[in-house]
Parts: structure tokens; sequence; C-alpha cells
């Protein structure tokens, strides 16, 4: 279902009578299509700023530069356009023929370690408040609170989450969006990747995040800018249609071969979804315990192994507790948690997953936060928030990476059928007032299942547009 208001804000015709009446207006949200590109960011303007103190900032310059951005070190003197637009009380107009158009932000705060240090974000983001364009996008880099031994730097890296948080709501009705990365001292060498996703339009649904880049993993032997997963193997599980259909497509962009796992129930659904990627169904229910069984002889014998595995299956059987019956708990515990952790273990017991594999668990708002009448669904997906931490370590050393993919409100056919009351609240209640896509979700876990992604593991990031649920 589209959403009406989103067309209505964005067409000249209507976008009046929706600021007359005082409704949120969303901004058209930029988005990538096909695979990765070698200079995704080409043409766009980014202010570099940063301490003496930081140690990021000449590899963040030279991986800007390399992803085509013209990087800047301080803003150009504000044009005419700008001043007349800054005149009536605005932000400058990305649309005016003249204007300045600051399409991103990356800030050096690794060298914040107490209050003073502070300033830092005053004196770089106070004057170019009003001169991002729609779409903008902001990466803050800072020190890894739990490396550092000092309370007071660690207390200082840890603000700039409230710090970045905030900032997202007040960019966000531009469709603009800002986000952190937590940088251990030694792993500047892997910030290429989640430079070139989280300052590119391919992160556009995700806001107000943090996510933790780290040396745990090893290295992978290469680490391609394009067709990055040319000859892997990658499994998708509830690949029949909405997110997981979705999935299987982006992952098949980038080059790889995609087994499609889903219900026979639902064969039609998941045939259509691997004919349509060139990948391979594999029809099994995913709580049965004979599947992972099934499935690793499969892997092993048709394909040698996989590379990256996506758990995306999943049910909702919503009643409060007081009436939920035996059976609808124990069906979400087994598709949900159970059928996950048997599946890994029998990929890991029987060495099907390769050396530097990518795991992607699907968890979700209510795993963060909650819902009435989800105590079954949200305990499975807080427990996958959990199982992603604790299972980092451990896949580690073969340079294997685990993390979770929280989705907010993601327009798919169950929120097309919700009531119109719940769904505009779904929609609007987040910074950028609008719904996701199941692209977006698509884009993230593509991003976390690429070997450039390997500073990345044990974290959970959402996709919901930095939902007001749970922020």
């Amino acid at each position: 279902m589209s959403d009406s208001l989103l067309k209505w804000a964005n067409d000249p015709r209507t976008a009046g009578v929706v600021k007359s009446l005082g409704l949120p207006a969303p901004v058209r949200l930029a988005r990538s299509k096909g695979g990765y590109v070698a200079q995704p960011l080409t043409g766009q303007n980014f202010l570099l700023g940063g301490s003496a103190a930081g140690h990021a900032s000449d590899v963040v310059r030279s991986l800007l530069q390399a992803a085509g951005a013209n990087v800047l070190d301080s803003l150009p003197p504000v044009s005419a356009a700008e001043s007349e637009d800054k005149g009536k009380g605005g932000a400058a107009s990305p649309s005016t023929g003249d204007a300045f158009k600051l399409h991103g932000v990356v800030l050096d705060a690794t060298g914040v370690r107490t209050p003073d240090d502070y300033r830092l974000l005053y004196d770089v983001f106070h004057p170019l408040m009003r001169r991002l364009a729609k779409n903008a996008r902001v990466v803050v880099i800072g020190g890894l609170p739990e490396s550092l031994a000092d309370p007071v730097a660690a207390a200082a890296a840890r603000g700039l989450e409230g710090f970045t948080r905030s900032l997202a709501k007040e960019i966000g009705k531009r469709g603009a969006n800002a986000n952190l990365l937590y940088l251990e001292r030694g792993a500047e060498d892997r910030l290429d990747a989640p430079l070139r996703f989280f300052c590119g339009a391919r992160c556009t649904f995700v806001d107000g995040q943090a996510a933790r880049v780290t040396r745990l993993a090893a290295a992978p032997a290469e680490v391609p800018l394009e067709q990055v997963l040319k000859g892997k193997v990658a499994l998708v599980t509830g690949a029949a249609r909405g997110i997981g259909a979705a999935t299987a497509e982006r992952l098949a962009e980038d080059g790889a071969h995609v087994v499609c796992l889903d219900i026979p129930a639902d064969r039609d659904g998941l045939y259509d979804t691997a004919t349509r990627v060139g990948g391979t169904p594999f029809a099994a229910d995913i709580s049965d315990p004979a599947t992972p069984g099934r499935l690793v002889d499969f892997l092993r014998q048709k394909f040698g192994g996989v590379d990256v595995v996506v758990h995306n299956a999943g049910i909702t059987r919503d009643k409060t507790l007081a009436n939920m019956k035996e059976h609808l708990w124990d069906l979400v515990i087994a598709i949900n948690f159970r059928a996950i952790t048997a599946v890994d273990q029998a990929l890991l017991a029987g060495g099907v997953l390769r050396s530097g594999g990518r795991i992607v668990c699907l968890s979700s708002m209510g795993g963060v936060a909650g819902n009435f009448g989800q105590t079954n669904y949200a305990a499975t997906k807080a427990a996958l928030i959990g199982y992603v931490a604790a299972q980092a370590p451990l896949l580690a050393a073969q340079g294997g990476t685990i993390n979770a993919v929280a989705p907010g409100f993601i327009e798919t056919r169950m929120t097309a059928a919700m009531p119109l009351v719940p769904r505009e609240l779904g929609r609007r209640m987040s910074s950028l007032s609008q719904g996701g896509q199941p692209r977006d979700v698509a884009e993230l876990i593509t991003f976390l299942a690429s070997p450039g992604a390997y500073g990345l593991t044990g974290n959970t990031i959402r996709v919901c547009g930095q939902s007001l649920l749970g922020a």
C-alpha cells in the first residue's frame, strides 16, 4: 500500500495543503538501485571535521576521496541565495540554483575525552545545520567506550551516542540521517565499507544508530568494491516474500548465488523468488528438527559450503499472556529462536560455514522495546540480540562475523493489512515520518554480509527511520 501523505507532501500541487494542516511532511528518501559501485559518493560534498587529538581523520579523508567524495575542511562562504533563505528563517534550499549543497559530514570525535572537548560538537555542527541538503548523511566517529580506562574519557565517548541520536531527530525532517561509529584504536583500516554504507543512499532508513567497529574478527584476504559477493553462496530463510525476497534479490545483485528457503506451503512464492534471482529453492519447515541436518547435507553436496546465512524466517502469534495458548507460545519460540540456533550449530559442527562466513539474524523493534500482546515474539527477538553478542567472539578467529538487524515499521503485506490509525501511527512515529521498504532492510543485511564489513560483529542495528519506539 502506498503512503498517500508522502505523495501529497512531495507534490507541488498539494504540499501547501499538507503544510497548512500542520501534518508531517516526509521527504522522499534517496535510494540506490543495483549492486555496489566503486565510487558511490561521486560529486558529493562532504565536510570532514575533527580535532588534533583524533586518530581517524587522515584515514577517513583518503577513504571518502576514494569513494568519490569532494572532501572539505571548512564550509564555503554563504551564497546570496542561501543568505536569502536563511533570512526567511528557514534552511538553505537544496533546490536553489546557486546554493551550496552539503551532502554529508563526517566528524572524527575519537579525540573527545573530557567535557570541555564537547565544544568540538558545537563548533563543527552549529554553522552547518542550515546548509545540509535533503537526504544528507552525518557520521560521527567516536572512541570505543569500553576500551578507555579513564572513566571520564569513557563517559565522554558514550555521550556521543546521545548527541548523535538527538541530531538525527533534528535533521530527519529533511530526509537526512545521523549515525555513530564507535571505533576501536587500531581498527581505522576497517572503516572503508562502513563509511561507504553510512555515508551513502543505501542507509536511507538506518538512522540514529550506533555500531562498533573493532579488531575482533580476522580480516579477509580480499575486499572487493563491486560484485562484493561474487562466488559466494548465501542462504536466506523465509525467502518467499517480503523482507526475505528483497534480501535474496539484493544479495544476488552483488553476485551471490542464493539458496532460498521457505515452508512447503509457500512453494509457489519460494520458487518465484528463486527463479527471479537465479538461485536455488529449498522447501522445508525450519522448525522441523530434521531440517538442520538436511540443510547441511544439501549445502555441502551441492555447493561445498555456505558463505552467508540470513536468518529471516519468523512468525507472530499475538495474544496477551493471560490469553495465550501454550501451542502458540511454543510455535513462536521454535521458529524464531530454537531453529536459528539449531541451524547455526549444525552448520558450524559440520564445517559447512566457510572461513570468513557472515551470519545475519533478523531481530525486531519488539525485541528492543517490547510490544503489548507479544511476550513470546519479543522474547525471541531480544534473545537474538544477546545471541549475536555472545556468538561474535567464537566466530572471530576464522574471520566470521554475526550481527542482528532490527526492522521497525516496514511497508509489507502485513502492515498494509493493519487498520488505518495504527498504520499511520507506525509510519509517522519516527524521525523520517514514514515507513521503510523491504529493500531498506535488505541493504543493511547485504552490507553486513559483505567482506568489507569485517570490522562489525556482535552488533544489533535498527532499520527503523529512528522510530520513537524504544528510542
